[in-house]
């Protein structure tokens, strides 16, 4: 399969990062179909893409009738059967193994022969979800960021078997959603999350030592090493329990204790306080704003 042959995109899971992706390649003039396990599910993701075209427009980034064009793209449903039309369908739901894997046997059952399985997993190897398929060669990771339609990265994971031919052409979907694609090879973490999670951790041990408050540690950051935004309250935007799941990985993965996640981010999960989600993490979240520490 090439780019030629992708005109329905298939992405499952409409929370955050799935309805980001379906709104980017329906932007991009790929029709998408978008599942979930739930109707209300679905819905609130298409009220979520629906928000944030809105505000395109408002910025006159696009023409209302481009953003009502782009969400006609889009076709929701809750049935796993429907991919049987997709060309390459991107998993998008929780970083959870077990849950990812038998996703995956599920859509190497209902696609056609040769469609590509893409999963947008932060820290699962892509090896471990194409093993259990009939085409490991054409199972990839598609790693987006968070948000997705203003983030220009996509890291591009090669499994064990993954194929040139697919790497390719996911590399070169990749561009024509507009992103910039970086192809990086099947280690826990990649590249993007082995390096920034250690950091995020590194910040939450110096918080629970008291070395500073949040605000102070992530002002040195933000100041001093001309960071958007400090580790702790990204990791709240980012979510605390994946933070917590992608160092499990990353520790277990290369069983080096340097991974070993921070007391205070365990205390933190076990307590439901993950982040801007929830509206409570190292800082107390409105508005979808970081308003003080917590």
């Amino acid at each position: 399969m090439n780019l030629d042959d992708i005109s329905t995109i298939g992405v499952v899971g409409a929370g955050q990062m799935g309805a980001g992706i379906a709104q980017v390649a329906a932007v991009n003039g790929y029709d998408v179909i978008l599942r979930d396990l739930k109707d209300e599910h679905v819905q609130r993701g298409l009220e979520n893409i629906e928000g944030s075209l809105s505000r395109f427009v408002k910025k006159d980034a696009m023409s209302d009738e481009e953003a009502k064009e782009a969400l006609g793209r889009i076709e929701a449903t809750t049935d796993v059967e429907a991919f049987g039309d997709a060309d390459i369908v991107v998993e998008a739901i929780i970083e959870d193994e077990a849950a990812k894997v038998g996703l995956f046997e599920d859509l190497d059952r209902v696609t056609g022969e040769g469609v590509i399985l893409a999963s947008n997993t932060s820290s699962i190897p892509i090896t471990k979800l194409g093993a259990p398929t009939s085409r490991p060669e054409n199972v990839i990771g598609m790693h987006f960021f968070n948000p997705v339609p203003l983030m220009k990265l996509v890291e591009v994971i090669r499994g064990h078997d993954t194929s040139d031919e697919t790497t390719r052409t996911v590399l070169a979907l990749a561009e024509a959603l507009g992103k910039t694609p970086v192809e990086v090879h099947d280690f826990p973490g990649f590249a993007s999350n082995r390096i920034l999670m250690p950091m995020l951790n590194e910040a939450m041990f110096a918080l629970h030592e008291g070395v500073g408050d949040a605000e102070a540690i992530d002002t040195v950051m933000k100041l001093g090493m001309n960071h958007p935004m400090g580790p702790l309250e990204l990791a709240d935007f980012i979510g605390l329990d994946t933070c917590l799941h992608i160092l499990e990985v990353l520790q277990e993965g290369f069983g080096d204790p340097k991974y070993r996640p921070c007391p205070l981010l365990r205390q933190k999960v076990d307590a439901g306080h993950l982040g801007k989600k929830t509206g409570n993490g190292f800082y107390v979240w409105e508005g979808g704003k970081a308003q003080h520490p917590a």
